[in-house]
């Protein structure tokens, strides 16, 4: 049988890794934890359709970073009919009352760290409504959410069924205090599925290659900072993983 990666396999394997390396040591710094990459909405909140309020395109590039918006003009602050239905369906898929409003409900789940995968893939929304949160944790929690649904990558690309020994390797700029965490994770892995993980040390061929990175880091999805975007990860043949650092 041929191996799917779906990008909830993403989030659950990078989170996996993220969190024994926060949970591993406390990282000093003003603010951290404290503020989230994403309060540039917080003084949005009651906006609706109709309302034209000072760095609303923040919103909807929020809202296009994660699939919900396509083909608009981002630098507009105008609450228009294309920025109402987007909302309307982000507040479905995590089970908020669909009004279409920035409420305080919606907003505090906007500002809370989560996933680098997009909900939307291609205009598919894959994501359904009786299924539990899939992207987020929650400020000062160390917790991963379970979900229930799945998403494949575009093109459901596959490793093949005999791939069950896989390298990982880790790039250059990781913290040295970083490395047994995420190694402690794979083996975690490694005793509840059926794939082994062998760490080699040289990125050139390594099926997985693990970085932490600060801001824009070279693969086109900057990090956002503290509070924000947590890590992301490239699909096969070769994962690229890439996780937050301070």
């Amino acid at each position: 049988m041929t191996i799917k990666i779906s990008p909830l396999f993403s989030c659950l394997f990078l989170f996996t890794l993220a969190i024994p390396v926060l949970s591993h040591r406390k990282i000093k710094g003003p603010n951290f934890g404290k503020t989230s990459a994403f309060e540039f909405v917080k003084h949005l909140e009651g906006c609706h359709k109709g309302d034209k309020i000072k760095d609303l395109h923040e919103l909807k590039n929020y809202l296009k970073k994660f699939g919900y918006l396509s083909h608009q003009n981002f630098t507009s602050d105008d609450f228009d009919d294309a920025l109402e239905s987007a909302l309307r369906t982000y507040q479905f898929n995590y089970h908020i009352k669909a009004t279409g409003i920035l409420d305080a409900e919606t907003l505090s789940l906007m500002m809370t760290p989560r996933c680098g995968m997009p909900d939307i893939v291609n205009v598919t929304n894959r994501m359904k409504s009786g299924d539990r949160d899939l992207h987020r944790t929650h400020p000062g929690s160390s917790s991963i959410h379970e979900v229930s649904h799945f998403r494949f990558f575009p093109g459901n690309p596959r490793w093949p069924a005999s791939k069950t020994r896989l390298t990982y390797a880790f790039q250059a700029n990781t913290p040295a205090a970083a490395i047994k965490p995420v190694v402690r994770a794979f083996n975690q892995w490694a005793s509840a599925t059926h794939f082994t993980f062998s760490r080699v040390h040289n990125t050139v061929g390594a099926d997985l290659v693990i970085g932490f990175h600060r801001g824009d880091h070279g693969d086109g999805f900057p990090f956002d900072g503290p509070g924000g975007i947590l890590a992301h990860a490239f699909r096969p043949e070769r994962w690229k993983i890439s996780l937050r650092c301070r």
